[in-house]
C-alpha cells in the first residue's frame, strides 16, 4: 500500500492575481507549478500547517481563509491528499527559498502553466470562480 501524504496549498491572492510557485530541480516533480505549501506535521491542522509552511518557504505571514478543495492524486512515490485554501499575505514579501520561480498570474494565465497533477482540480475551481 502506498504512503498517504497530507499536504496543504495556499491560493495567495493580491490584486486579482494568484501566486504560482515552480518546483525546483531538487524537489520531486521538478519544473511543475504548484500552490506553495507543504506537508502537514503530526498534530497540526491544515491551517496551522499552511501558515507554518508559508513562513518557512516564502518568508511571509498569511491569513488562511476559505477552503477551496481537497483532492487526492496517486504519484509513484505515494498518494498526495492536497487541501487548498484562499490566503492573504499579512506581512513580508514572498521570497524564493525552495522553488525555482514564483510568479503572480491572472486567473486566465493559470491554464498556461504546467501544474502538478494534484493541483489541477483546485486550479480549475479557481479559474472558474474568478473568471465568473
Amino acid at each position: 500500500m502506498k504512503k498517504r501524504i497530507n499536504v496543504t496549498g495556499a491560493v495567495l491572492m493580491r490584486d486579482n492575481l494568484i501566486l504560482a510557485a515552480q518546483r525546483g530541480p531538487q524537489m520531486s516533480l521538478p519544473g511543475y507549478w504548484e500552490f506553495p505549501g507543504g506537508k502537514t506535521e503530526e498534530g497540526e491542522t491544515p491551517q496551522e500547517s499552511l501558515a507554518r509552511e508559508l513562513q518557512e518557504e516564502l518568508k511571509c505571514t498569511a491569513t488562511i481563509g476559505d477552503h477551496v478543495t481537497t483532492t487526492e492524486h496517486e504519484y509513484d512515490f505515494g498518494i498526495v491528499i492536497l487541501s487548498t485554501y484562499f490566503c492573504t499575505i499579512e506581512a513580508g514579501e514572498p521570497k524564493l527559498t525552495e522553488h525555482a520561480e514564483i510568479r503572480w498570474v491572472t486567473p486566465a494565465e493559470m491554464n498556461s502553466l504546467e501544474w502538478a497533477p494534484a493541483d489541477i482540480p483546485a486550479v480549475n475551481i479557481i479559474v472558474e470562480k474568478l473568471s465568473a
